[in-house]
């Protein structure tokens, strides 16, 4: 009998642990509150008006070239909402980084094209499993505190005066983008062995801090996938490549190191978190360069 009573005890408080989990540690991850997204938005309003105020002299003498970045930012939006890759949020955030991106260098806007597609195709892999697991996305997609906390540091590195590397740190933000999301979501699609990267104890999948083989060696890749192309697009030369992979792999680490010592006790959530991971990126490019 106590045998069975205390086997009993044990399954109730293995069963409300898994419920807080899914709760306070999953599905917290993939929703916003409205007050989030609306300091998201008037953030992304701010670095429109930066933008505006900056490069104003840029504008008068391209009228033309204002035209058609308007019509092509627009248009990824409405795309990136039909796609479900973004909410109506999301994609208003997500038009004005875009604008912000082309009206800099046009090239910079394909490249978050290339960003998009990775993260978006990443996102898709393993959506049953995910599901399962509590784990998916919003069937509405990202919400604009999740895209100003992926792209705000690029889009303000490129929204002030101009220096020297703020591409190039730039780009650093947006392969740490990628090297997070897709080692994230590949991580958590595929059933391999999941550890906290502050102790290499096993953990769920999913969990603040865990890594992976297979997450970390695909987000790697996609780093690779990014600098790759801002090279061929003419952005960086082949240091720059290397410099913007060592950089994005390593900020992809200092994710799961917040995640695990400040995400999982409550003091960050993952948008701060994932802002902080763009940040070192840049950080450390800069350092470097």
């Amino acid at each position: 009998m106590r045998y069975t009573r205390f086997h009993a005890a044990k399954a109730f408080e293995s069963a409300v642990l898994s419920w807080r989990y899914a709760i306070n540690g999953n599905l917290s991850k993939r929703r916003s509150s409205p007050v989030a997204d609306a300091i998201a938005l008037g953030s992304a309003g701010i670095l429109l008006v930066l933008t505006l105020f900056f490069h104003r002299a840029e504008l008068l003498h391209g009228t033309r070239h204002l035209s058609l970045t308007l019509a092509t930012t627009l248009g990824f939006a409405v795309l990136a909402r039909l796609a479900r890759g973004v909410s109506n949020s999301g994609a208003l955030a997500g038009a004005v980084v875009a604008f912000i991106l082309a009206l800099r260098d046009i090239r910079m806007f394909f490249l978050l094209l290339i960003v998009f597609c990775v993260t978006l195709a990443a996102t898709r892999l393993g959506s049953s499993r995910k599901q399962q697991l509590e784990l998916a996305e919003p069937a509405a997609g990202r919400s604009a505190s999740q895209v100003m906390a992926n792209l705000g540091v690029a889009a303000l590195l490129l929204a002030l005066p101009s220096f020297p590397s703020a591409c190039l740190l730039a780009l650093a933000a947006l392969a740490e983008l990628s090297a997070d999301t897709t080692s994230s979501e590949v991580g958590t699609a595929l059933s391999g062995k999941t550890v906290l990267i502050t102790n290499l104890k096993s953990v769920p999948a999913g969990t603040d801090g865990g890594i992976s083989l297979s997450g970390t060696a695909a987000g790697v890749l996609a780093a690779i996938i990014i600098a790759a192309c801002a090279h061929a697009f003419g952005l960086i030369p082949w240091t720059g490549v290397i410099v913007i992979l060592c950089a994005a792999t390593a900020a992809m680490l200092v994710d799961s190191l917040l995640g695990a010592i400040v995400e999982r006790r409550g003091y960050l959530n993952n948008d701060l978190v994932n802002l902080l991971s763009t940040a070192s990126a840049a950080l450390l490019v800069w350092a470097i360069s």
